[in-house]
């Protein structure tokens, strides 16, 4: 295994090669598909337990929607001041408005099929103060059907066209289906965009053969994979060895591996590069994949390599994780990252 560790000196070696070419950005279309969801924040004050049952009783001070899953990518992307097209499924409720009303006031285009028989998935998370009291999960996780993959896989050939690079976002609630799956890369790759998969941990690896990159993290490596991971097992080398495995039995030519505090492993070829994490402060680790898939796919579409885009995605993260709730980094504040390194 060919393996380097990225130290300071390289980091600003790949920082003076982007600078100049992040306005490029701005010229650049990104097509996410995959499930989206609504993320609540009811926030308040804890004072009392309920005479009813021994329960806190919150009072609520505030209430704000985010958009979540591979919206909250679409959201990243649009804030990096790129085209963002989003594609997805809805359902037949009041989330579906409150969706649509947020993806346009982010300045998404946006192209949903309505299925009357899911919910639009929406998480509310009650927060006393910095404290998560208790979240709740309305969705379904099953399958799309046929009817509704054929509607989606029409809009994303109409858009197909016109993007540069394909994000494929599996939060494993259902849109994401092998067919549309491979049907996404194979139609991608007869119009010469890559296609980007982040992938997860409960679908069959198959879904996922011959994409341009997969954006996992180590236990998703090991789940794919059907591998037990013990502490025993825990090394680097062998997360490396498995992460290499992934790519060449699904026929996968690039790898970014999300190490969590320890940064990212990135893999092109038989070339593996490690990359430290530039996080100061980690509040809330919310949405940082999101964002580094957005940025990773931005950077390869303005013609920069695996290991420039994957610092960009780095910095960005860092930005993100900074933050409480789920929040995207805009293209000034990544300049301001890149400014600081």
């Amino acid at each position: 295994m060919n393996l380097s560790l990225i130290d300071d000196s390289q980091l600003k070696k790949i920082k003076s090669s982007i600078s100049e070419k992040l306005s490029s950005f701005k010229n650049v279309k990104v097509l996410t598909l995959g499930d989206i969801g609504i993320d609540e924040y009811i926030h308040g004050q804890v004072h009392r337990i309920s005479p009813e049952a021994p329960v806190p009783v919150l009072d609520v001070t505030q209430r704000e929607n985010r958009l979540g899953l591979a919206a909250n990518v679409a959201k990243n992307v649009a804030h990096l001041s790129a085209q963002s097209q989003l594609i997805s499924v809805v359902g037949d409720d009041q989330s579906q408005d409150e969706i649509k009303a947020l993806c346009l006031e982010h300045g998404l285009q946006i192209q949903f099929v309505c299925d009357p028989s899911r919910p639009t998935t929406k998480k509310t998370r009650v927060i006393h103060d910095s404290h998560h009291i208790v979240r709740i999960d309305e969705e379904k996780k099953k399958y799309i059907s046929k009817e509704v993959e054929d509607q989606l896989l029409a809009n994303f050939a109409q858009h197909l066209p016109s993007c540069d690079v394909v994000i494929v976002e599996d939060y494993n609630k259902g849109v994401v289906t092998e067919r549309v799956c491979q049907e996404v890369i194979q139609q991608s790759q007869k119009f010469g965009k890559p296609v980007f998969i982040d992938p997860h941990i409960e679908t069959p690896v198959h879904f996922y053969k011959g994409a341009d990159l997969l954006k996992p993290n180590i236990n998703e490596v090991y789940a794919l994979l059907k591998q037990s991971k013990s502490a025993i097992d825990n090394s680097e080398d062998l997360h490396f060895e498995l992460a290499q495995k992934l790519m060449q039995d699904q026929n996968i030519d690039e790898l970014l591996l999300t190490l969590g505090k320890d940064g990212m492993a990135v893999f092109s070829g038989n070339k593996t590069s490690i990359m430290p994490t530039v996080a100061k402060q980690v509040y809330d680790v919310t949405g940082a994949g999101d964002t580094v898939i957005a940025v990773l796919a931005l950077g390869r579409a303005i013609g920069l390599d695996l290991l420039e885009s994957s610092f960009l995605g780095n910095l960005a993260a860092g930005f993100v994780v900074s933050k409480v709730g789920t929040v995207s980094c805009s293209y000034d504040q990544l300049l301001d990252e890149v400014a600081k390194i």
